[in-house]
């Protein structure tokens, strides 16, 4: 199975993360299957790959719960709704 989860990278308690597509037995700091954005906790940066998102989701990639929150203040789930409903 597909998962969309965090992938930790940065000093010491300078983390950030990248929003990775990954094999759901891989380790978290594996070899990503797509890099899909970017998340900064310390400043709330977030930089994401709508299109690469929404067509993981679609086949079927299933996110942690982190980045579904993520994804919910970004409004990706209404792409993912609108796209199947046409």
């Amino acid at each position: 199975m597909i998962k969309l989860r965090l992938k930790r990278y940065g000093k010491k308690r300078e983390a950030s993360y990248r929003i990775i597509a990954i094999n759901s037995l891989a380790r978290r700091d594996g070899r990503p299957l797509e890099e899909l954005g970017y998340y900064n906790p310390r400043t709330d940066e977030v930089r994401l790959d709508v299109p690469g998102i929404v067509k993981r989701l679609q086949q079927g990639a299933q996110p942690s719960d982190t980045v579904r929150r993520i994804l919910q203040k970004a409004n990706v789930f209404e792409q993912v709704s609108a796209k199947a409903a046409s």
